[in-house]
């Protein structure tokens, strides 16, 4: 699938659950389901710098040029927020999420309902998931 249709699917997703405190329990859920990363990657170097919670964010490269990236937070509605932020990306070149533009955001009315500290945090991921990519692409 390609970010724009993931992005669909997930405003699809969302749109279906109207109330906000429902949307709420769904990045939760999401944040309950994902896998912890090993004590190791929690380190210094992929702490997200201006999160309320802590955040860390790993980038894997495969060989195909492919970007996988794992991340956790001490925070549950903070690591759905990144898991649904890593379901867009996860499996796209560096280019491909050079040029995204994660609509899905806006469309799904997270900036809105998040404090500003949790939006600054979201943006700081997406500055780094964007700065990762960078650095592949300048490389390759």
């Amino acid at each position: 699938m390609t970010i724009n249709e993931i992005q669909d699917e997930i405003i699809e997703e969302f749109t279906e659950i109207e109330d906000w405190m429902d949307r709420y329990q769904l990045l939760i859920d999401l944040g309950e389901a994902c896998d912890a990363l090993p004590a190791e990657e929690k380190n210094e170097s992929n702490l997200i710098d201006g999160c309320q919670s802590r955040v860390w964010i790993v980038c894997d490269e495969h060989a195909d040029g492919i970007l996988q990236f794992r991340a956790e937070s001490d925070a549950l509605i903070v690591k759905g927020i990144v898991t649904l932020l890593l379901r867009v990306v996860n499996g796209h070149t560096a280019q491909e999420i050079l040029d995204a533009d994660l609509y899905f955001i806006r469309e799904i009315g997270l900036t809105e309902h998040l404090s500003p500290t949790r939006s600054n945090g979201l943006l700081a991921m997406i500055k780094r998931i964007k700065m990762y990519a960078l650095a592949v692409s300048v490389r390759g």
